[in-house]
């Protein structure tokens, strides 16, 4: 399946959300996400843009897991697209185990908080992570995604094709605090590469 999507900082979650509702999405995941990289110890998927995770989200329906490969990234007409196949899997711990006794290891935890709507082809997806600005990603194609940016009224140049990594880097220049996107990182422990993000 091919992902394309962009990704902005949202202000006002709630006034964001309210304007998703009034223009009729409904809410698909309320929850958690989960998110563990994984890639060789000499970081052959790294260099190569490509993302090997187990991601678990829990709601209040229970929780899923599957494992995801992420193609590499290409731009085209102002949009990050790139190729993402997913499985789901039934153990999270036991994916883990078999990909590294495969000889990938882990390299990067990533955990927030998730609303997501569907809108009229759109997933439209608010992220909170433990120390960071609210981030809102959406999925779809570019009619799709750019009438999701007119209804949360957010300004269009707000978006952009950047990873996470971006919006880290521009949150500690603004705030002056170290960013935190895994409960381990805020807990204090940031051995995690943020070229990994």
């Amino acid at each position: 399946m091919r992902e394309t999507e962009l990704k902005g900082v949202v202000p006002d979650e709630q006034d964001a959300r309210e304007r998703l509702v009034r223009a009729g999405a409904s809410l698909t995941f309320h929850g958690r996400l989960e998110d563990r990289r994984f890639d060789t110890a000499s970081r052959r998927l790294l260099a190569r843009d490509e993302v090997l995770r187990i991601r678990v989200a829990h709601d209040a329906t229970g929780t899923t897991t599957q494992l995801d490969f992420k193609g590499p990234t290409s731009y085209e007409g102002g949009y990050k697209h790139r190729e993402e196949l997913s499985l789901a899997v039934g153990d999270s711990t036991l994916c883990a185990r078999l990909l590294e006794n495969l000889g990938f290891v882990e390299t990067r935890q990533i955990d927030r908080e998730a609303q997501v709507y569907e809108l009229d082809g759109a997933q439209v997806r608010f992220e909170r992570y433990p120390r960071m600005d609210l981030l809102v990603e959406i999925e779809g194609n570019p009619t799709a995604i750019e009438r999701a940016i007119a209804i949360l009224g957010l300004p269009r140049e707000s978006f952009t094709t950047e990873r996470v990594s971006a919006f880290v880097t521009r949150y500690e220049a603004r705030t002056g605090l170290r960013a935190a996107i895994s409960d381990r990182e805020a807990q204090g422990d940031f051995r995690d590469s943020l070229a990994d993000a």
